[in-house]
């Protein structure tokens, strides 16, 4: 069969079909620097039936293929895609593919991935490339001089097109939307995992193909760790439970943090913690803006924890922001100021261990010509409100 244009833009798409053209693909080939670029496609590999495929996203940045296999040598903008012949005898088992017989409409001259090792051996001068990948293309041309492709890829993925900004928040209605779910079913007696199904339940049925990340549900003393993805704890009245949950959607992640208590109800102590972190997390909220660094914004985090009574600061053990997009911690600089159109985490967190307390709030926010817009403003964060509207669902269950 062939692909015509309408095909291969859902193709592009995804399950979420958010907005995008197929032209936001060639418009970031061309704002490439000058030069030659090759980018390889993950290789379909047998055994995948536990995490399934996952494309290179610098690839799929470039191209919008989010099948196996392919490559795309792009010389001063103009791109070539490669694509691997139909392999009938490996779509029995794994489906049918996006192959080079297909003839897609990708805005690129197409040839067949065989003739790619006799492009490569023609290159005059230096091919920018992800240095993970050299290997495997010094095995199919020898003798090319490689130079570092990830400086200029890094410089385009900061900053979000309207098409990706379309996408992201789909991620993210569907985080919201799965966050407040939770609030719905939480209580004491329940199961970590059962809290991260409900979630998870909740942005599959939006079109989210996966996780961006694993959920991580924290509850009492696991709340203080950081990278928690046990989800095995059964959760008790007066803990609070740390949700760290976020939808991956067409490609792009969501991440967002919230810290509720299990009972419904903030304890004195645990309702302190709370309001220092939530000052700390819209201090960096108004200090993001154009020009400043990802590193002064944790500082704004750690000056403002420390003019607490009880200086926390030291209580923060991570950084406070992360670019994100097609990664949940998005391909950047962080060393380099924020641009208008950075999409970044804000996510200030404390963590008292001898206590069982860890208290995290992040959201996501959008860098703009004038400071910021929080991305996930829709999911509420003030102590008073989060109580409220868990005593309400409460009610409606009978609790």
């Amino acid at each position: 069969m062939k692909w015509n244009h309408l095909a291969t833009t859902l193709l592009l798409m995804g399950a979420c079909l958010a907005l995008v053209r197929a032209d936001d693909f060639a418009d970031r080939r061309a704002a490439l620097k000058k030069g030659t670029y090759v980018l390889l496609g993950t290789p379909e590999q047998d055994g995948e039936t536990r995490d399934g495929f996952f494309q290179e996203p610098n690839f799929y940045y470039l191209t919008g293929l989010r099948d196996p296999g392919g490559a795309v040598m792009i010389t001063d903008g103009v791109a070539t895609i490669y694509l691997d012949k139909r392999n009938a005898k490996r779509e029995v088992w794994t489906g049918r593919k996006l192959a080079f017989e297909d003839q897609p409409a990708l805005g690129a001259t197409l040839k067949p991935m065989d003739t790619l090792a006799g492009d490569l051996a023609a290159v005059k001068g230096k091919v920018f490339t992800l240095p993970e990948l050299r290997p495997r293309l010094q095995k199919l041309a020898s003798g090319l001089e490689f130079e570092d492709a990830s400086p200029s890829l890094q410089r385009l993925r900061m900053r979000k097109s309207a098409g990706e900004l379309a996408i992201m928040q789909k991620a993210i209605d569907a985080s919201i939307a799965a966050h407040k779910a939770s609030w719905k079913v939480v209580r004491p007696g329940l199961y970590e995992y059962e809290l991260a199904n409900a979630m998870s339940s909740v942005y599959f049925s939006r079109g989210c193909e996966r996780h961006a990340y694993a959920p991580i549900v924290g509850s009492g003393p696991n709340g203080t760790v950081l990278h928690y993805f046990r989800n095995s704890r059964r959760m008790d009245a007066g803990e609070l439970v740390l949700m760290d949950v976020g939808a991956e959607c067409s490609g792009y992640a969501g991440d967002i943090t919230r810290t509720v208590p299990v009972n419904g109800k903030f304890t004195p102590r645990q309702r302190e913690i709370y309001e220092a972190v939530l000052k700390a997390e819209k201090a960096v909220i108004a200090a993001a803006k154009p020009g400043a660094t990802i590193k002064q914004l944790k500082q704004v985090a750690i000056d403002t924890l420390n003019k607490h009574r009880q200086p926390l600061g030291d209580f923060m053990i991570h950084g406070v922001s992360h670019h994100i997009g097609l990664d949940v911690h998005d391909f950047a600089d962080n060393d380099v100021p924020l641009a208008a159109g950075a999409v970044i985490t804000v996510e200030p967190g404390v963590y008292l261990p001898k206590e069982s307390l860890g208290i995290r709030i992040e959201d996501m926010i959008l860098i703009t010509e004038q400071g910021s817009v929080v991305l996930t403003a829709d999911l509420p964060k003030e102590a008073a409100e989060i109580e409220k509207i868990m005593a309400q669902e409460g009610a409606a269950r009978g609790h």
